[in-house]
């Protein structure tokens, strides 16, 4: 597990007041809350200096933490003109 992943599952403790992993389903039955995800998406913007817009908001990019962490990588790897881009 990465840095990133690592900071993602503290945010969901501190605002959840639950543990998660890294592969389970945060938008799963007794998950988070559309209205959360909102949140989420400030959160991961204001945080990686990314800008998620589009097509990149479905719910599949949120689901768990390996899936918004693969979505942060993508948008900065395009923010920077590498792979992907």
């Amino acid at each position: 597990m990465g840095s990133f992943e690592a900071e993602l599952l503290r945010f969901l403790a501190r605002h959840t007041g639950r543990e998660w992993t890294i592969d389970a389903d945060v938008f799963g039955p007794g998950g988070l809350s559309s209205l959360f995800a909102m949140e989420l998406v400030v959160y991961l913007e204001r945080t990686y200096d990314i800008a998620i817009r589009g097509a990149d908001l479905r719910m599949d990019n949120f689901r768990t933490v390996v899936r918004m962490a693969e979505l942060v990588d993508r948008l900065r790897q395009s923010a920077l003109g590498g792979p992907g881009a």
